[in-house]
């Protein structure tokens, strides 16, 4: 497990390029994190990282963007989702075993259905509005 401590959305981005340094592909990521915390940020960076040069946007109302770099990363985000049943029925089961990366937002809501490898990343907000990155699985 490696944290790391972001004053800025800047650094948040910065990291979340790292994080795509050690990326190969297969990968699926939880993203964990109240509202606000700045997982679609750290998204934007992982993307970068990636090579990916279209805008990243939160995929609230869309459920799910797919774009593509030096790797395809799918991000999903299942907070308006019921659950697995519901993410099931819009075929969504598809995308935890990918070639490329997939990002997920609220994954919590799948439950027994998350890969059994999935990596984890938590974004928590400090008193003071910092951000601890919490990294899982993974060697950024």
């Amino acid at each position: 497990m490696t944290s790391y401590v972001s004053t800025s959305a800047l650094q948040t981005l910065a990291f979340g390029k790292r994080i795509a340094s050690a990326l190969k592909g297969g990968e699926v990521i939880a993203l964990s994190g109240g509202l606000g915390a700045g997982k679609t940020v750290l998204a934007k960076g992982i993307a970068r990282g990636l090579g990916i040069v279209d805008e990243v946007v939160s995929p609230s109302f869309t459920l799910i963007q797919q774009y593509e770099g030096r790797l395809s990363l799918t991000h999903i985000d299942l907070y308006r989702l019921s659950g697995a049943e519901e993410f099931e029925m819009i075929g969504g089961e598809e995308y935890l075993y990918p070639e490329g990366v997939t990002l997920i937002e609220w994954a919590e809501k799948l439950g027994e259905m998350l890969p059994k490898d999935l990596k984890q990343i938590t974004i928590t907000i400090e008193a003071n509005q910092d951000r601890t990155i919490t990294v899982e699985g993974l060697t950024p």
